[in-house]
């Protein structure tokens, strides 16, 4: 997942809203959002090559999403980040031990952000930094720094996000997250992969031949504990795969 944006508004009537866009290899096999069969409260995507997730919803009003960080010169990690998602919500720890646990062998991993949180708290975590946060209300975005690093897709989207706020639709929110238009060259970020990488990178949806934007994910949680979920799945150049609506 590397473009999260998302409303975090306790006491609201739609207290979370979260649009989110997973970016990785079209070659690396992956299933959509589904119910998980061997943990049937846990709903989300899940990657067939670690067998962790990107994104997803337990029981509880449990929600965790995760972006990597981007750094070429990072050692790779001896764990998969999903099987982070994917423990927070098939278990029922809470968020600050859990985050706790993470933040002790973080090492194991690869960077990354772990944002997670049940129906009245909501973390964040990044593992460069190393020190867990409770987010207060507010609007932000992950893209693959740290929470809200202003990236021009990053502030892009947010700002999309925000105006949407006033009646949050998901076929609006899906749109925010299809905007293919790179950032002008003096805007881009220097993570370190070239110029002609980080202009692929700058756009909100990422189309190519080999690596782009392979699910655009829509969640809007009520204050009387219903979810609903919309993904879109995408294939090379961003051509469309199918859909999925679930209400849980």
């Amino acid at each position: 997942m590397c473009l999260i944006v998302f409303a975090w508004r306790p006491g609201h009537a739609q207290p979370l809203i979260v649009a989110a866009n997973r970016d990785e290899f079209y070659a690396r096999p992956s299933l959509p959002l589904a119910q998980w069969p061997e943990a049937p409260q846990v709903y989300a995507g899940r990657d067939l090559e670690a067998g962790g997730t990107w994104l997803g919803i337990g029981a509880g009003g449990r929600f965790a999403a995760l972006t990597n960080i981007r750094n070429p010169n990072q050692p790779v990690g001896r764990r998969s980040r999903g099987e982070l998602v994917a423990r927070f919500l098939t278990e029922d720890q809470p968020a600050e031990d859990y985050l706790a646990e993470v933040r002790a062998r973080s090492m194991e991993y690869g960077g990354f952000n772990l944002l997670l949180g049940t129906a009245d708290t909501l973390w964040h975590f990044n593992s460069h930094e190393g020190e867990p946060r409770q987010l207060m209300e507010g609007v932000y975005g992950l893209s693959n720094a740290g929470l809200d690093t202003p990236w021009p897709k990053l502030l892009k989207a947010r700002a999309a996000l925000s105006w949407e706020l006033r009646d949050p639709q998901p076929e609006a929110l899906l749109a925010l997250l299809g905007d293919p238009t790179s950032a002008p060259l003096a805007e881009l970020p220097d993570t370190g992969v070239g110029v002609a990488t980080e202009s692929l990178l700058s756009s909100i949806f990422i189309a190519s031949p080999s690596y782009g934007t392979r699910a655009s994910t829509v969640l809007i949680v009520h204050a009387d504990g219903r979810r609903h979920l919309f993904e879109r799945s995408f294939g090379p150049y961003g051509g469309h795969l199918g859909e999925v609506e679930l209400k849980v």
